[in-house]
């Protein structure tokens, strides 16, 4: 494999973030990922209208482009990653595109589908490149609960709870103004929703959502999605920023137990039912009664199990970019996929306004 040069357009938080991960290896709770960086793949510049981001690209060894047409104009760039405002990434991208660049955009990939679909329409007459960083697919707290769903853990499972909370309201940046693209749909349902899409096969037969407003009048704070899949299972996607207290991450029921997951560190734990023909249960007092359907289960009928944790490597999906270009792999976040998660979202937004539900697939 060659060597791979790639520039950074907006070097924010976010840019930041991929400049770590790909020339320094990134962090992982509180540690560095081992083996470094990317191997084949370095951040060489990048750009960014705020003169203290350049001075910080310079003190870490990058090239601080004096525009973002000299950057798309160096031919050593080989990759050019979109790292701005959302409203920003259709333009940014399409301009990237038209200069010959293999293209990634940050999260939303951009506002509604049309325009996605105009990005997708300029890669392909590009011939380049062009995903986005779905990175919430390396999740680990996902992916150990997408295989308690794959292989059966629970007997049939009937419902997941999904839910990201916080409790400083929603930033005061450009992610709380609209036209910039702000609200916590495009922010953090991006992930969540697209998370439901990647662990739950078939279709999405309905969707009904909430929004709040609690911080904010003009983009929603949080939201609430419940969606439906052909096979009946109920998929619940809740994003919160004045929680404090959170509910767990993940909360997953089946037929034969249930799993939780209280946080991003995958902690939790699987109850199981070992013994189906023992259901009798020694009634519980309440202040007003007695209550049998709500007794606890004897311990000799369940089993308390750890979760079985499923480890990765947030760096798969450079490496993945880099066995696209050169033709030996196909991008593991296609553009098939985003563009459904985008509808999706669109679906969100016409139930949270009509109060109804709305048919999706």
């Amino acid at each position: 494999m060659k060597d791979y040069n790639l520039g950074i357009i907006g070097l924010g938080g976010m840019g930041n973030w991929h400049r770590e991960l790909i020339n320094e290896g990134g962090w992982f709770g509180g540690l560095k990922f081992e083996g470094g960086g990317i191997e084949h793949l370095k951040v060489a510049g990048s750009f960014d209208i705020k003169p203290e981001r350049q001075a910080f690209a310079k003190e870490h060894g990058l090239k601080p482009y004096n525009s973002m047409e000299e950057l798309l104009a160096d031919p050593k760039i080989d990759i050019v990653l979109v790292s701005t405002p959302n409203d920003l990434h259709k333009p940014l991208v399409i301009r990237a595109l038209e200069a010959g660049k293999n293209v990634v955009s940050e999260k939303p990939a951009t506002l509604g589908s049309g325009d996605f679909q105009q990005m997708i329409d300029a890669s392909v007459k590009a011939g380049k490149v062009f995903t986005v960083h779905q990175n919430r697919r390396w999740d680990e707290d996902f992916l150990t609960v997408k295989k308690i769903y794959e292989q059966n853990l629970l007997g049939q499972i009937f419902r997941i709870e999904s839910r990201v909370h916080g409790s400083r309201g929603i930033p005061g940046d450009w992610r709380a103004l609209p036209e910039h693209g702000g609200g916590m749909v495009l922010d953090w349902g991006v992930h969540t929703l697209d998370q439901a899409l990647q662990m739950i096969p078939g279709r999405v037969k309905k969707v009904y959502a909430t929004f709040t407003y609690i911080t904010n009048e003009l983009v929603e704070d949080g939201f609430s999605a419940e969606l439906t899949f052909e096979n009946g299972l109920a998929f619940l996607v809740e994003v919160g920023t004045s929680n404090f207290i959170n509910l767990p991450r993940w909360y997953v029921l089946g037929r034969d137990g249930t799993a939780q997951v209280d946080d991003f560190s995958v902690k939790g734990k699987m109850v199981r039912i070992t013994d189906w023909n023992k259901n009798d249960a020694v009634p519980i007092k309440t202040a007003a009664g007695l209550t049998k359907t709500m007794a606890p289960r004897t311990k000799d009928t369940i089993k308390e199990e750890p979760l079985p944790v499923v480890k990765s490597d947030i760096r798969d999906f450079y490496r993945n970019i880099l066995a696209t270009i050169e033709g030996k792999e196909k991008l593991k976040v296609s553009l098939d996929s985003v563009m459904r998660n985008m509808k999706l979202m669109e679906a969100v937004f016409r139930s949270a306004k009509s109060g109804k539900p709305e048919t999706f697939e």
